[in-house]
This record gives structure tokens, C-alpha cells and sequence, in this order.
């Protein structure tokens, strides 16, 4: 029985922290999405490569980019 809780317990931590391909949905002014597959990454890796950003447009204004994971 402590055999199959010690497998059921690894199996739990694989599925959250293992490296999987992971999807990153961006979406700017446009209102178009980018949406990019992040391919063999942990969830840490993922959070880390998907992220909202703001940045000077050059006219005077601000682009803003909402990234999310999927």
C-alpha cells in the first residue's frame, strides 16, 4: 500500500512539474492573439517565458501586451 501512495505521489508532482509542451496566448492592441507553443518546458520555465510586457510606442503612447498560459 506505501508503494502505490510513494508512485501515486511522484505521478502528482510529474504532472505539475514535468517538461511538456506548453501553450502562451499573447494578445496587444490589435486585439489579435499570438498564440506560441513553448515545446519540452516545466511549468516554471513556461511562467517565466510568458509574460504581459508594456512598452513605448514611439507616438507619444504605450503598447500593452497581455500574455497568458493556456
Amino acid at each position: 500500500m506505501k508503494k502505490m501512495l510513494f508512485i501515486a505521489a511522484i505521478a502528482s508532482l510529474c504532472a505539475t512539474s514535468c517538461a511538456k509542451d506548453r501553450v502562451c496566448t499573447c494578445t496587444g492592441s490589435n486585439g489579435k492573439p499570438d498564440i506560441t507553443t513553448l515545446v519540452g518546458v516545466t511549468n516554471g520555465q513556461a511562467k517565466a517565458n510568458c509574460v504581459s510586457m508594456k512598452y513605448d510606442d514611439g507616438k507619444g503612447g504605450t503598447e500593452t501586451i497581455t500574455c497568458k498560459l493556456d
